[in-house]
């Protein structure tokens, strides 16, 4: 469950994370990987096909992205045909948003939650 966010941080089950989070299927938290799209893009703002592989479970349903507290995140070209065909549905929104669709969803989800812009 996301408890809260605001500028720079995100509240999950008790936990506060002062970054950029991964939740997977299971529930477990990590740090975004996100040099994976700044290499390619120069800039974390867009996430990149590699990223999304790389976090991505193929048993997944949804993918939920919080697009940070004005919605500036976004996702590559790539990635994006990446989950269409994969059947994935994508949910974008500033992070606010974002986490009442997460916390919501009955489906099976990952969520990627940008904290900052």
């Amino acid at each position: 469950m996301i408890e809260s966010v605001r500028f720079g941080q995100i509240t999950i089950d008790g936990k506060t994370y002062d970054h950029d989070v991964i939740i997977d299927m299971e529930g477990n938290v990590e740090k975004r990987k996100k040099k994976l799209s700044k290499k390619i893009y120069g800039t974390s703002h867009v996430v990149s096909v590699d990223e999304v592989k790389y976090f991505l479970n193929e048993n997944a349903e949804s993918l939920i992205i919080g697009a940070g507290q004005q919605g500036i995140l976004t996702l590559s070209p790539e990635a994006r045909e990446y989950l269409q065909n994969l059947k994935i549905r994508v949910q974008i929104a500033p992070t606010p948003q974002a986490i009442l669709l997460f916390n919501e969803a009955k489906e099976k989800k990952i969520g990627l939650f940008h904290v900052t812009c």
